[in-house]
């Protein structure tokens, strides 16, 4: 009987092993192709963390429903269901562009995305210079913007039926402030932007320290509870952007060379501003 019991036992430590051995069939963990104007379907489920992995820093996010709990930092972004039988979209935003993702209902584990990564693209060649006497002094906005610093979002930028500015990083150099941005067109009309122009509020005003928003773009409403005493125009050294038509649904990148007051010193708060816009001016709020 003692050595039919270890028997027993042998073969039930067999199955053990065998169960804890098998890979869970179904789970996956996904590589993303850098396609910004592809729409990746998710499968999720309920206490369950999906991750996204992106190659670069993730700098805002936007999710379409409360019932998927979303979060980022750095570069990983985290996702969580709170519900099933709930479909919505998430959108994130890297220095790069916008990403577009379906956030499926929450399903069985079996089924689930556990991961998505994006690949590192490589590097790029360093080409090193022969004869190069001295530095151009007078470089282009997109030769200067290579050590930028992301700007955060302060609140959230209605986008429907409208068109809407997104600050996305900058850099201050040799009394100039770099600001690339984003305009993206959710009007039925072609919206073409024009030449920006910038001010900086004199003495500005806010519910809370300025000094803790340091390079955050303060939203509509945000902005609607900020007051100042006036504003002072700012000369705009050069402005990059494309010339063709930003056309309903889709979005364009430039880059624009602010010169800063010369007494720029703490917080400071600039507005760009681009006249032409379908219902009047539309700006943009950024603390420095």
């Amino acid at each position: 009987m003692k050595e039919g019991g270890n028997v027993k036992r042998f073969w039930v430590s067999c199955i053990a092993v065998g169960t804890l051995g098998c890979p869970a069939w179904g789970q996956k963990v996904e590589v993303e192709k850098l396609d910004r104007g592809k729409i990746i379907h998710v499968q999720t489920a309920l206490n369950h963390l999906t991750v996204l992995e992106m190659s670069e820093p993730v700098s805002t996010v936007a999710v379409g429903s409360p019932v998927f709990k979303v979060e980022w930092r750095e570069n990983k972004v985290f996702i969580e269901p709170s519900e099933p039988d709930v479909a919505t979209n998430l959108f994130v935003w890297t220095p790069s562009g916008r990403f577009n993702y379906e956030l499926d209902p929450a399903g069985v584990v079996p089924e689930m995305v556990f991961a998505i990564d994006q690949p590192i693209p490589d590097p790029p060649k360093v080409v090193v210079a022969t004869n190069r006497s001295s530095e151009p002094a007078d470089r282009s906005p997109a030769e200067v913007l290579t050590k930028f610093k992301l700007v955060r979002l302060h609140g959230s930028i209605p986008e429907k039926n409208r068109v809407a500015i997104y600050l996305t990083d900058t850099l201050e150099q040799d009394g100039q402030l770099f600001l690339r941005y984003t305009i993206r067109n959710e009007t039925k009309e072609a919206y073409v932007p024009g030449n920006p122009q910038a001010v900086a509020l004199n003495r500005p005003r806010y519910r809370v320290s300025l000094y803790v928003l340091a390079n955050s773009q303060l939203s509509p409403d945000e902005t609607a509870r900020l007051t100042s005493s006036g504003e002072a125009p700012l000369e705009i050294g050069k402005s990059e952007m494309p010339s063709s038509p930003i056309e309903p649904g889709q979005e364009t990148t430039g880059i624009v060379a602010i010169k800063l007051p010369a007494t720029h010193a703490g917080p400071t708060v600039l507005r760009l501003t681009f006249l032409a816009g379908p219902t009047g001016p539309i700006s943009a709020t950024l603390v420095l």
